[in-house]
């Protein structure tokens, strides 16, 4: 399985962004979860927000619910993390991961990783 995220920059406190990251590689199914984790600098990769087969199979950490919403495009096998509200804690470079099963909640859990795509929320 082959991860490549993209939609990372630079916004202002307040704005808006939304990544992307599809799927590919003969073995990935819609079995597979598809997740947003992210690492800022000096911390360990957190999770983020997950979702199922299905988008009303999803999950957030509690400092991003209620900002982010994350989906899932399975014809395209793409998924989205759509950030808004976004704040300067929220720097970080964001991972996508796939697990062949369940939500991972954290790194152990994960089955493939895709190259991470930075974004930088500046005051």
């Amino acid at each position: 399985v082959q991860l490549q995220a993209s939609g990372g920059g630079l916004v202002q406190a307040g704005g808006s962004l939304r990544l992307s990251c599809a799927a590919s590689g003969n073995t990935f199914s819609l079995s597979y979860s598809l997740n947003w984790f992210r690492q800022a600098p000096g911390k360990e990769r957190e999770f983020v927000a997950g979702v199922g087969v299905g988008n009303w199979n999803a999950f957030y950490s509690d400092s991003v619910k209620g900002r982010f919403t994350i989906s899932r495009d399975n014809a395209k096998k793409i998924v989205y993390l759509q950030m808004n509200s976004l704040k300067p804690e929220d720097t970080a470079v964001y991972y996508c991961a796939a697990k062949d099963g369940i939500i991972p909640h954290n790194i152990d859990g994960v089955d493939y990783w895709g190259k991470g795509t930075l974004v930088t929320v500046s005051s």
